[in-house]
């Protein structure tokens, strides 16, 4: 179940945005009366409300906006209990001073916003001890283990625990915190209502992560990055879940490069089945592997792990063949163009992981390649190692080419007015190649396209590499078309 939280500052919003709530199914909506203005009134708020409710009134204290006297807070929180409504919300301090009454259920809440403090279990002990019907504890996540201590709590605890960390690194344990115990999760009203640091919005929770189809036999995959909050790997795997009657979760797994070892041993008590491995962990992901496939040995980065049957990992790098595939529905699209890329000139901007894929590809199908690279050194190494050509950055439009492949974040949002390459330099009839695909119409594709160029966008590469890593983690074909469409919706580039 998830429970909704409503902030406002007029009485007349707050019951609007309730009444939505229960038109789009929602089981429980958490009022936060602090957020409230003037004095909260309770019998405008709870007569005839369309769902479960939770009272909840916090102080500054709790990051609230109670700015009345406590007496005046006590008061109506004991309103809220005497009005039947279904939960009341009580910190710590106040739970003495609220004694039970009717129906209505007690939710006793402790809530950290620093850290997830080493004594999880001393905390909840306590809470236990304060007539709890159910036990909430919700902390500031600083590493991505957190998380895991956190979910061991509440698959542990006896009494119904509500336990879920915040920030970036916490997203996990909000959508996973109900396979473990958790008798509901929290959520916003919309993306741009955040309550608390990291919350999700109450659409993505139903539509994207299907919080409420999530039981123990469920399926856990996710993507290991730093950053990974931009990613659209959950809404394209899970929609594609979804479609094809799944068990299964994708889920953002925030790692940062210097625990990504020890995150990931500590995650096998999730029992994840499979990640999608992007920024900056492609190299370490190869590390970790006992199993590695030719040609990711090869390339010397994996974007994909997948659990064995021995608990081992498996690595590949889908990049490799989706970019291949990619370029030659590029080629075989533009007017008197085969799909070979034998003998074609190609100039590869960057040499970071996408790039080393992509190299490899172009090489091994028979292309002339060049690399340039704002940092030379790494342009070099990968062209010695591929056996092919490197020039300086700044010499990149002296290069003769008949294919340009961007594999830098140039022109990826927020910087949308960048391009690799001056525009000037885009012949009439070249293909270019945009690996970005947030946006998709690029300033380098939108220039292309206006000097007569060919052009294949990131969202090719992307939606064929997930689809690799769809059927690595299914056993079954990958909806392409579908998976396609939805990431286009996801980027608002939908026509």
């Amino acid at each position: 179940m998830i429970c909704v939280s409503l902030g406002h500052a007029r009485h007349k919003m707050m019951l609007a945005e309730h009444k939505v709530l229960g038109e789009r199914g929602a089981q429980l909506v958490e009022l936060r009366i602090d957020f409230i203005a003037n004095d909260p009134n309770l019998n405008r708020l709870l007569p005839g409300r369309p769902t479960p409710t939770v009272v909840t009134c916090r102080t500054a204290n709790d990051k609230g906006q109670w700015k009345g006297t406590e007496e005046h807070r006590l008061t109506l929180l004991r309103a809220a209990i005497v009005g039947g409504v279904e939960y009341v919300d009580l910190e710590e301090a106040t739970a003495p001073l609220i004694r039970r009454y009717g129906k209505t259920k007690r939710i006793i809440s402790h809530h950290d916003f620093e850290r997830t403090p080493e004594n999880l279990e001393e905390i909840h002990a306590r809470l236990c001890k304060l007539d709890p019907d159910v036990v909430k504890i919700v902390t500031m996540a600083t590493s991505p283990t957190d998380n895991i201590r956190m979910l061991q709590l509440v698959a542990s605890a006896k009494v119904p625990t509500v336990g879920f960390c915040m920030g970036e690194f916490g997203t996990i344990s909000r959508v996973l915190c109900g396979r473990f115990g958790a008798p509901f999760t929290y959520s916003a009203f919309g993306i741009n209502r955040q309550m608390a640091p990291g919350q999700l919005a109450y659409e993505d929770l139903v539509n994207i992560y299907r919080y409420d189809h999530i039981t123990r036999d469920t399926e856990i995959y996710g993507v290991l990055g730093d950053p990974v909050g931009h990613s659209l790997s959950p809404l394209i795997h899970n929609t594609a879940f979804a479609k094809e009657g799944l068990n299964k979760v994708y889920l953002p797994f925030r790692v940062p490069a210097d625990v990504f070892a020890d995150t990931l041993r500590q995650f096998e008590w999730l029992g994840v089945r499979g990640y999608s491995v992007t920024i900056p962990h492609k190299e370490s992901a190869l590390a970790s592997a006992r199993k590695c496939d030719p040609m990711a040995k090869e390339i010397g980065v994996v974007n994909t792990l997948v659990r064995e049957a021995d608990d081992s990992w498996s690595a590949t790098n889908t990049d490799h063949a989706a970019a291949l595939d990619a370029l030659r529905a590029g080629l075989r699209e533009a007017e008197g163009v085969g799909s070979s890329l034998a003998g074609r000139r190609v100039l590869i901007l960057g040499a970071g992981g996408a790039a080393h894929a992509v190299a490899h590809a172009v090489v091994k199908a028979g292309a002339k390649v060049t690399i340039a690279n704002r940092n030379p050194q790494r342009a070099a190494t990968l062209a010695t190692t591929l056996g092919c050509q490197h020039v300086a950055w700044d010499q990149r439009t002296t290069v003769e080419v008949d294919t340009l492949i961007n594999c830098t974040s140039l022109g990826m949002q927020p910087n949308v007015d960048e391009s690799p390459m001056p525009e000037e330099s885009l012949r009439h009839g070249m293909l270019v190649f945009d690996t970005v695909y947030t946006p998709e119409e690029t300033l380098l594709i939108k220039q292309a396209r206006e000097r007569g160029c060919h052009t294949v966008t990131g969202v090719e590469m992307f939606v064929r590499q997930a689809a690799l890593q769809f059927e690595m983690f299914t056993d079954a074909s990958a909806p392409l078309d579908f998976m396609r469409e939805t990431i286009r919706r996801g980027i608002g580039a939908a026509k």
